[in-house]
């Protein structure tokens, strides 16, 4: 069982001036991210932030405009910066903004900080420019990039005492970061196309007349395109209902923070599902007040309630 640990009650201004600046990060750039975590309380809340901003060094040193060999030499550095913290040898007064407050919310609450290690390991993966035959091997890289950010998510979270199951909760954890990960690559399909990855399962593309891959805006002649969307979404759409297990286990406003995030893929998916070559146009997302609808539906906790009550009819 995941409990957090309480936060002690004085934090140091150089701590509270890192935690700044990973929120600032996490603000700027975080689309989705950042509708969830507003849900949470502060301490949780900056937890995050830390998370999400060190996981967002490792994917621009990834998606960035450096020679290959250099992002190589980042990545182990910054390998480096997370051996430091996992051995407790930052301080208060070192020059990263990030790894203070990573180490810092590594004292507070039990984050498995090996998963950055593994986010690390992904973004590798796409340097090595690797391509997946089936679906068992592209959830290897969506474990690294995805489910690892999902059960260091849950060490912030917590669970709560007593709540049933709670043993499988990383495992739920896990299953839904590769539900967003999976809805993430079915969005950007073309972009990343365009930048020559490719992660749909060959077995898939191949199935569905794909193989030639997406270039433009229309898709390969001949393909069942829709027909190769559609698939993928039931996919996600099972991982989902699978990871949801999850909301139950969880206090109130971290459910709310798991099931805004969530919330904001599953409607993505909802369009991609009506008009799937809206993929191959553009990159499909949603407007703000939508966002805002979801985190609210969050708080309200109408997901954690479904998922409570399906869990009790498969028991009756």
């Amino acid at each position: 069982m995941t409990q957090a640990v309480e936060p002690s009650a004085h934090t140091s201004a150089p701590v509270l001036a890192a935690y700044g600046y990973c929120e600032t990060v996490t603000g700027q750039q975080a689309r989705n991210f950042a509708y969830g975590i507003r849900l949470l309380p502060a301490p949780k809340r900056r937890a995050m932030s830390a998370l999400y901003a060190f996981s967002r060094r490792v994917d621009d040193i990834g998606d960035g405009e450096l020679a290959a060999d250099v992002k190589v030499a980042r990545l182990e550095e910054t390998r480096a910066t997370l051996a430091r913290i996992h051995e407790g040898r930052v301080e208060e007064d070192d020059t990263d903004p990030v790894a203070v407050a990573l180490a810092h919310a590594a004292r507070q609450f039990p984050i498995p900080l090996g998963g950055l290690d593994e986010l690390i390991d992904g973004v590798q993966m796409d340097l090595r420019g690797e391509t997946y035959e089936t679906w068992d091997d592209l959830k290897v890289y969506c474990r690294c990039v995805a489910g690892a950010i999902g059960r260091l998510s849950l060490g912030v979270f917590g669970t709560e005492p007593g709540a049933r199951g709670a043993e499988r909760a990383p495992e739920y954890a896990d299953t839904l970061g590769l539900a967003l990960q999976l809805t993430n690559i079915l969005r950007d399909v073309r972009e990343d196309a365009e930048g020559g990855r490719t992660y749909l399962p060959a077995d898939d593309l191949a199935k569905f007349g794909c193989s030639a891959g997406f270039g433009g805006p229309k898709p390969p002649e001949g393909s069942d395109f829709a027909g190769l969307v559609h698939f993928e979404v039931r996919r996600a759409r099972a991982l989902f209902a699978e990871g949801y297990r999850l909301l139950p286990m969880l206090d109130r406003r971290s459910g709310a923070c798991v099931a805004a995030m969530a919330g904001i893929y599953r409607r993505l998916l909802d369009r991609i599902e009506r008009d799937p070559e809206a993929v191959l146009r553009g990159r499909v997302s949603l407007p703000g007040r939508e966002k805002a609808y979801v985190a609210v539906r969050g708080l309200s906790g109408l997901d954690t309630r479904h998922v409570t009550r399906r869990a009790v009819r498969r028991r009756a």
